[in-house]
């Protein structure tokens, strides 16, 4: 349930958001539409950025953190493809934004923020909106959340250099990892299926996200095996 109240023309504008920045540029889950058309993203930023919400691109939440484009979302969540019943976890939570929009399309969904005050902030824009199906911690979210795992759905909302080999290790069989993969200047957006112990990867559109931290992000050395 989403029980902020809003100015209609907020509302007005979100739906132009949907139609001009999302639908037209390929987006055609209906789920996904109707999901981006519900969770006001104005309610996930400051007050003096509210009237610049829904225009096409980020915009700063703090501590050098990004709330990501209204489009960027739409399509990690269409090639993500959650589904009623499933259970989601994304990674780089931010303000809560993407976290929400998968808490309209799954059972339950789990966030991880590295920074706590971002991940309290999160937090508190869940509860505002009657969300009750999410839940976000703060700790360091590249290497998954094996308490919960696995997953149907992860969505990644930072960069990594690489795929993290322990985020599809928590993928249920069928499951669907969406992570933006590359250097900081040339990422894609990667799509990254199991079936059984086997993975299908496909990479999609140019993207550039903030970085992925901690032991399996940017700059650290890669684990050995």
């Amino acid at each position: 349930m989403l029980s902020a109240s809003e100015d209609p023309l907020l509302t007005v504008r979100r739906g132009d958001m949907v139609v001009e920045q999302i639908q037209r540029r390929g987006v055609r889950n209906p789920r996904v539409l109707a999901a981006m058309a519900t969770v006001p993203r104005h309610a996930f930023v400051d007050e003096s950025w509210v009237e610049f919400a829904y225009d096409d691109g980020p915009l700063p939440i703090g501590a050098g953190q990004t709330i990501s484009q209204p489009y960027m979302v739409a399509r990690a969540t269409e090639l993500a493809d959650p589904q009623p019943g499933e259970r989601a976890l994304e990674i780089g939570s931010g303000c809560g934004y993407q976290l929400a929009v998968l808490s309209q399309l799954c059972a339950r969904v789990y966030g991880v923020e590295c920074l706590p005050d971002l991940a309290l902030r999160a937090a508190q824009n869940l509860v505002r909106l009657g969300i009750r199906n999410a839940e976000i911690q703060s700790f360091d979210g590249s290497g998954g959340w094996l308490d919960h795992a696995p997953f149907d759905v992860i969505v990644v909302s930072a960069g990594a250099p690489r795929i993290p080999p322990m985020l599809i290790d928590q993928l249920t069989d069928g499951g669907r990892l969406v992570i933006p993969v590359g250097p900081r200047d040339a990422q894609q957006l990667v799509r990254v299926q199991r079936r059984g112990d086997s993975y299908v990867t496909v990479s999609d559109t140019p993207c550039r996200y903030v970085d992925l931290v901690g032991r399996y992000g940017f700059g650290r050395t890669p684990p050995m095996a």
